[in-house]
This record gives C-alpha cells, sequence and structure tokens, in this order.
C-alpha cells in the first residue's frame, strides 16, 4: 500500500488517474494532449503508476494503451476507510430506530 500513498500523492498523477478514470485505454499521445507536463515527465509518472499497479498497459498493434485498475484503491478504501465508516452505519441506523420508535 505504500506504493499506492506514494503514486496518488502527486496531483500530477492523480490528474492522470482523472482522465483515465473519464476515459480509459488512452495511448500516451492522448494522455499528453492538454497537459502542462513532457512527455517524458508523463512516461515517468505513468511508470510510478504502474509500479503501484495503479495503471496497467496492455499492447494493441504498434500502441500502448494504459487502463486504470480500481483494485488498489478498492483495498485502501476498505482497509482505511471502511472500518471507521461502519461503526457510523451502525450508529445511524440505531439512532433510526430510536428516532422512529422502532424496536426491530
Amino acid at each position: 500500500m505504500d506504493a499506492v500513498f506514494k503514486a496518488l500523492a502527486d496531483a500530477s498523477r492523480r490528474q492522470l488517474l482523472d482522465r483515465l478514470h473519464a476515459e480509459n485505454g488512452q495511448t500516451l499521445g492522448e494522455l499528453c494532449k492538454g497537459l502542462d507536463m513532457t512527455r517524458q515527465a508523463v512516461t515517468k509518472h505513468l511508470a510510478i503508476l504502474e509500479g503501484a499497479n495503479l495503471v496497467v498497459a496492455r499492447r494493441r498493434g504498434r500502441e500502448k494503451l494504459h487502463y486504470i485498475n480500481p483494485v488498489p484503491i478498492n483495498d485502501i478504501a476498505e482497509r482505511w476507510i471502511g472500518k471507521y465508516e461502519r461503526h457510523r452505519l451502525k450508529a445511524l441506523g440505531e439512532l433510526k430506530r430510536v428516532l422512529e420508535g422502532s424496536d426491530e
């Protein structure tokens, strides 16, 4: 998870993930369009995202397409966010039952 947190710590990498979320399966050239980064910088950021398993690249002929992998982010949500939310949701459910006068 350290690699995922490190990858997500950079705003440029989060921007690349947002772009892949909006349109999955983009080439390097497509990802570079409209960014204030060099092609080389985008390549380095993609390498870090791939190292954290947040992006997966697949070859299609001469093109290399980049896809977002949501599994590591879901793992973080389950590990770091989900366990805190369960208690809140349980408390809200109990409060709802009390306020509604339900004995269920």
